[in-house]
C-alpha cells in the first residue's frame, strides 16, 4: 500500500519499533455527536465513507472533501499487531486532531484529549491483542465556541478576509510506537555554547542506566552516563568539537539516547538566543530577524502539506526570497516542518493559534495554557525556534477589552516553562507584559510608513494609550500584504500593486526603512504565500514566484543597520 506522508514523524524522537497508520480508514461525519450512543467504535456500526489519512475531511487530499461545518466525526481501522509487539509498551500517537479527541480499541475506550494543534499519545497497552485491532477515533469540533481556538479557519461558511477553509479530526500523522516497560518518557535538550557541551535532563521510567553519545557528520563527539532509580535523570556531555548552529547553516549533531533496552535516536543544535539592548543575538552575534508571514495552508492538503519534500520547499522558497525566518502564524507547526528548519538554520517563532478564543473572558486561559505549554514542551528541543508567541492581535470583542490577567499569566507561563528565549505576549496588541514589543503596520505609503519610526527619536505607536512602551526591542511583526495578485481581483491589505514595477519599489522602500534603522530587531513581511482569496503572498497559492525570487533577495539579504 502506498502510505502517504510516510515519513517518522518526530525527527527528534525516533524508535526503530514503529508502525506508520496513514492511510485509507473508514469515516462518517456525526454532526448529531451521538456515534457514541450508536456504538461507533464497535465491529458492526455503519460507516458510509473511507478517509485518506492524515488529511482532513474538507481537503481534497482525504477524497472526502466535505466543505461544510463538521461538528463531529468518526474514523476506523483495524491493525494486526504481533505477540512480539506487545511485549512491552503501546503508543498510539496523534500529530493533531482537532479539536477534542476520544480514542477507542476494540470497542473500549483508551484515552482522550483536547486541543486541535498539539501531539498526543494514548498508552493502548491493555486494551491491544495479538491479531486484528479495531481503533476507532470520534473527533468534535466547533469553530464558532468562543472558547476553542480555532486560528485562521474561517467561522462563517465561506472563506472570507483573511480566514480560510477549516479543518477538523484527524490532519497529522498516526502512529504506533512500541516501546520497553523500562524506557525514556521525554527529555529537554540545554546547549552551552561557552562550554561547547550539552546537558540532557530525561524523564525516564524505570531504574537503569541513561547513556548519551553525540556524533557530528559520523565522528563521534563524545558519550556520558547516569544511573537513574526512576523519574528524573541529567546528564551533561562535553563535546570533542564546538560545530554552532547559525542562520542559513544548521550544523546539526546526531544524537542517541540509551536507558536499558530503549534507544532513541534524536539530534541537536549548539545554539544560544539572548536579547542585547534593541537587538537579538544569536551566539552572541547580532542577527536582524528577515522574517516572513507563514500560514501552512496548501490547496489540496488546506493544513497539512501533501509531502514532507513541500514543507522543506516552503522554508527553500522562503530562503531564495532573501528571508531568514518565518512567524508560524496563528498555527502550531508539525515537527517535521521545525526539522527542516533547523538543518537549514532557519529562524522561527512558535506561535498559537489563538483567534476565535474570546480573550476578554477570565475563563480564556483554560483554552489557551494547557494546550500552549505542551506546545512548548514538544517543541522546546528545536534549535530553530528563538522566540514564543501565544497570543496574535487581541482586539476588543463586542466593546470588551482583553482580559490583561489572561495575558499576563499566560506570559509568565511561558517565561517559567523555558527561560532560555524571549516572548512576545500578544502579536501586534495590545501589550501587557513582554520581552519584544512588536507592531504592526500595513501603511502600503513608503514615506508615511517611514515617519512612524524615526531614526533619531520615538516611533509613534497608535495604541500607545492602551500599551505603553517599556524600552524593549522593537519589531514590526507583521508589513507589507502589497496586494498583487495573477489571477484578477483578490483581497489583501490597502491599495494592490497595479504592476510588477510598483510592486517591487514599494517592497523596496518599506524593507529599506527597517533596515537602515538603528534600533529595529528585524521584521515579518506578510505573506510568504498567497492563501486562497488572501492574494498579498511572495508566491501564489501553488507556489509559484511573483517575481525572480533573486530581486527581492537582493533586497533583504544585504546587511542592516543593527547587525554593523
Amino acid at each position: 500500500m502506498n502510505i502517504p506522508r510516510p515519513e517518522h514523524p518526530k525527527p527528534q524522537f525516533m524508535r526503530d519499533s514503529w508502525l506508520n497508520l496513514n492511510g485509507p480508514w473508514d469515516f462518517e461525519i456525526d454532526n448529531g455527536r451521538s456515534g457514541v450512543a450508536r456504538r461507533m467504535m464497535e465491529p458492526g456500526a455503519p460507516y458510509s465513507m473511507e478517509i485518506t489519512v492524515p488529511f482532513c475531511p474538507e481537503s481534497a487530499l482525504s477524497g472526502v472533501e466535505h466543505k461544510d461545518f463538521l461538528y463531529g466525526v468518526w474514523y476506523r481501522r483495524t491493525v494486526a499487531l504481533t505477540e512480539a509487539q506487545l511485549q512491552g509498551r503501546v503508543h498510539l500517537h496523534f500529530g493533531a486532531v482537532d479539536h477534542t479527541c476520544t480514542v477507542f480499541v476494540n470497542g473500549q475506550e483508551a484515552g482522550r484529549h483536547t486541543g486541535g494543534y498539539v501531539s498526543f499519545w494514548v498508552d493502548i497497552t491493555d486494551q491491544a491483542v495479538a491479531g486484528e485491532n479495531l481503533i476507532a477515533v470520534y473527533a468534535e469540533d466547533d469553530t464558532r465556541d468562543p472558547l476553542i481556538p480555532r486560528g485562521k479557519q474561517s467561522e462563517e461558511f465561506f472563506s472570507h478576509g483573511c480566514d480560510y477553509t477549516r479543518t477538523t479530526g484527524i490532519w497529522q500523522t498516526v502512529w504506533l510506537e512500541f516501546l520497553p516497560a523500562v524506557h525514556i518518557d521525554r527529555f529537554r535538550l540545554y546547549p552551552d555554547i561557552a562550554t561547547g557541551s550539552l546537558t540532557v535532563v530525561a524523564q525516564v521510567q524505570g531504574a537503569e542506566a541513561l547513556t548519551v553519545r553525540a556524533a557530528y557528520e559520523g565522528r563521534p563527539m563524545g558519550e556520558a552516563c547516569a544511573e537513574s532509580a526512576g523519574g528524573s535523570v541529567t546528564v551533561t556531555l562535553p563535546l570533542a568539537e564546538k560545530h554552532l548552529w547559525e542562520v542559513g547553516n544548521g550544523r546539526l549533531y546526531d544524537l542517541t539516547l540509551t536507558y536499558g533496552t530503549d534507544t532513541v535516536h534524536s539530534y541537536f543544535g549548539l545554539r544560544s538566543v539572548s536579547l542585547d539592548g534593541k537587538c537579538c543575538h544569536i551566539n552572541g552575534k547580532p542577527v536582524f530577524q528577515r522574517l516572513v508571514l507563514d500560514q501552512g495552508f496548501y490547496p489540496q492538503g488546506v493544513y497539512t502539506a501533501p509531502t514532507d519534500g513541500e514543507l522543506l520547499a516552503d522554508i527553500q522558497r522562503s530562503m531564495a526570497m532573501g528571508f531568514n525566518g518565518a512567524r508560524l502564524h496563528e498555527k502550531i507547526f508539525e515537527e517535521r516542518f521545525l526539522y527542516h528548519a533547523d538543518r537549514m538554520g532557519y529562524l522561527v517563532w512558535g506561535e498559537f493559534p489563538n483567534w476565535g478564543l474570546d480573550h476578554t473572558r477570565p475563563e480564556a486561559v483554560y483554552g489557551i495554557l494547557p494546550q500552549w505549554l505542551e506546545e512548548m514542551e514538544r517543541d522546546f528541543n528545536h534549535p530553530a525556534i528563538v522566540g514564543w508567541c501565544p497570543f496574535n492581535e487581541t482586539w476588543d470583542q463586542d466593546g470588551r477589552r482583553q482580559c490583561d490577567d489572561v495575558l499576563r499569566a499566560v506570559y509568565r507561563a511561558t517565561k517559567t516553562a523555558d527561560p532560555t528565549r524571549p516572548c512576545i505576549d500578544t502579536s501586534g496588541s495590545y501589550h501587557v507584559e513582554t520581552d519584544i514589543f512588536d507592531v504592526h503596520d500595513y501603511e502600503q505609503d513608503p514615506a508615511k510608513f517611514a515617519a512612524t519610526y524615526p531614526y533619531d527619536g520615538p516611533f509613534f505607536d497608535r495604541f500607545a494609550k492602551r500599551q505603553p512602551y517599556g524600552g524593549q526591542p522593537l519589531m514590526v511583526s507583521e508589513y507589507g500584504g502589497i496586494g498583487y495578485s495573477l489571477s484578477g481581483a483578490a483581497w489583501s491589505y490597502g491599495n494592490a500593486a497595479q504592476s510588477r514595477e510598483e510592486y517591487i519599489a514599494r517592497f523596496k522602500a518599506l524593507a529599506d526603512v527597517m533596515l537602515n534603522h538603528p534600533a529595529m530587531l528585524g521584521f515579518c513581511y506578510t505573506q510568504l504565500t498567497d492563501v486562497e482569496q488572501e492574494q498579498n503572498g511572495v508566491y501564489t497559492y501553488d507556489r509559484q514566484p511573483k517575481v525572480d525570487p533573486a530581486v527581492f533577495h537582493a533586497i533583504l539579504s544585504r546587511k542592516a543597520k543593527i547587525e554593523e
